[in-house]
């Protein structure tokens, strides 16, 4: 009976340790994830998530972390840890958003609205060398 306990516990550890992988890499982030790009003609974009988000008063997830409902935007769905190019790619099949405007309007966009924040190539990115 012992060992089923260890064994339970255990596993029960590694599940935590899991789950909160997503939210220790967000609190690390200094920039906007660049997978899914082939090619970049620029560095990733400046970002520090938690930093950001606390000068923003963003404190709802999906504002950002939205999902998709029959080929429309959710924003009651939640994708807090998924990468955005798990749904939007580089090049994007038709009707989808490519995942370079996927970020242009997430970001630029809230900035636009909000009259804060960076909207000019140079004011996120540095050239790459």
């Amino acid at each position: 009976m012992k060992r089923r306990s260890k064994t339970s516990l255990l596993l029960a550890l590694l599940a935590a340790a899991f789950l909160a992988v997503p939210a220790l890499g967000q609190q690390d982030m200094t920039t906007v994830p660049a997978e899914g790009f082939a090619a970049k003609t620029r560095q990733p974009a400046r970002f520090a998530h938690d930093a950001h988000n606390e000068k923003a008063g963003l404190s709802d997830c999906t504002t950002c972390h939205h999902g998709e409902k029959d080929g429309k935007k959710d924003p009651t769905a939640d994708t807090s840890g998924v990468p955005c190019s798990d749904c939007h790619t580089a090049a994007a099949k038709s009707g989808r958003t490519p995942l370079m405007r996927a970020y242009h309007k997430q970001c630029m966009g809230c900035h636009l609205a909000q009259k804060k924040g960076p909207v000019t190539c140079g004011d996120c990115h540095e050239p790459v060398k």
